[in-house]
């Protein structure tokens, strides 16, 4: 059976063979299979050697100290431990977040407003943007926590993390960010910027599902409660036996993001361009937070791009470009049949919303693929139109 063009690369990439190759490494008797807390003997050595590689290559893309690194099962393991973590060890107070986030984190907030926090949700401009401006202007007296992702899953939209970190370190509020879709694609430099918890995820970088990264500043670390009790492993704040093969298969994914962003942010932009200048001509397409008009400070992610089809719902679109395979969204909430509640933020329709689709390209994404997908694109949607007219 033909296989799809994958351009959903947002969703989930597929592991880079270098990780696969390093994780099988660690899984059978002849491999690193060892507890890495086994102290007694030479497979838990082998094994905790590994993954104190793996936390420094990790803390050397983001400009982190190794120290700094906690091992998750994965990004909304990372933002409930933040969120809630901060949460519990202040007992009451005030959340700012923007109504945009990942359900990770609005979920971890309507949880908390459950407990009786105050959550306040910024509204995005048009294009997809929180300003720093705003999130000064919900600060109030008790406010304990400032939650902004970095990249949206569905647009994206790159917020202005270093501003919103200045507002934040200036009235000594805690700074959390959801840094999953941008780990491997643009840079990110925990030295300077003023953010003290940060979440990744590995299988958005080549890496395997499962796996993630929390990111907690040594200072503030003290500053963080506990979610998963036992053990005390990762410096008390997450305990679990460390998943070796799939840390290792994330320490990896992430020196090789560290050594080829230039190059692989440079290939996707190209495809992301070379498709929307064979779409966005298409009488009827348009680009949801669209590209054009930005101030100088508002930027776009190189891979994704976020399409509204007129007058067609998405579901029939995804049929009508079987040989692609994309998503109407987010795949955390792809499930669902209400339209996408970021659109929505943006002051789209109902209608609208569910006409538009996300398209998102990676590193194996080929110049080929994206010729066919544009094929895929103007047929498909033709066919739809004109059935319409009939």
């Amino acid at each position: 059976m033909k296989q799809p063009i994958y351009l959903d690369y947002a969703a989930t990439t597929p592991a880079d063979p270098a990780v696969v190759k390093a994780m099988m490494e660690c899984l059978g008797a002849e491999g690193h299979f060892g507890n890495p807390a086994s102290r007694s003997h030479r497979f838990g050595w082998q094994a905790e050697e590994l993954v104190d590689i793996a936390r420094n290559q990790v803390a050397d893309l983001i400009g982190a100290d190794p120290r700094e690194i906690i091992w998750t099962s994965g990004a909304t393991e990372s933002d409930n431990l933040a969120i809630k973590g901060i949460a519990e060890a202040n007992g009451k107070g005030h959340i700012i977040t923007s109504a945009f986030e990942h359900k990770a984190v609005l979920d971890c907030c309507v949880y908390l407003e459950n407990k009786g926090f105050q959550v306040t949700y910024l509204k995005p401009s048009a294009n997809g943007f929180i300003s720093a401006q705003q999130v000064e202007s919900a600060i109030q007296n008790d406010t304990i926590l400032i939650t902004i992702m970095m990249v949206n899953n569905e647009l994206g939209s790159i917020q202005p993390i270093a501003e919103i970190g200045e507002v934040a370190s200036k009235n000594n509020i805690l700074f959390h960010v959801d840094a999953a879709q941008a780990a491997g694609k643009i840079p990110i430099d925990l030295n300077t910027l003023k953010v003290d918890f940060m979440s990744f995820s590995a299988h958005k970088i080549y890496a395997p599902k499962g796996m993630g990264v929390l990111y907690a500043r040594i200072n503030q670390q003290p500053n963080i409660t506990a979610q998963i009790h036992g053990g005390g492993h990762e410096r008390g704040l997450r305990s679990g036996t460390l998943a070796t093969h799939q840390i290792v298969g994330m320490g990896l994914a992430f020196e090789i993001a560290r050594k080829e962003l230039q190059a692989n942010d440079q290939h996707v932009f190209e495809c992301k361009q070379l498709f929307m200048q064979g779409v966005c001509d298409i009488k009827g397409i348009s680009v949801n937070a669209g590209i054009e008009g930005h101030k100088t400070t508002e930027k776009m992610v190189a891979g994704i791009i976020n399409l509204q089809f007129e007058g067609v719902d998405s579901e029939m679109l995804i049929m009508a470009f079987k040989d692609l395979a994309i998503s109407s969204g987010s795949a955390c909430t792809s499930a669902s049949v209400e339209p996408s509640y970021v659109l929505k933020t943006l002051g789209l329709s109902d209608l609208a919303s569910h006409s538009s689709l996300r398209f998102s390209f990676g590193r194996f994404t080929t110049m080929d693929e994206v010729k066919t997908a544009i094929e895929v694109v103007k047929n498909g949607y033709q066919r739809l139109k004109e059935l319409s007219v009939n």
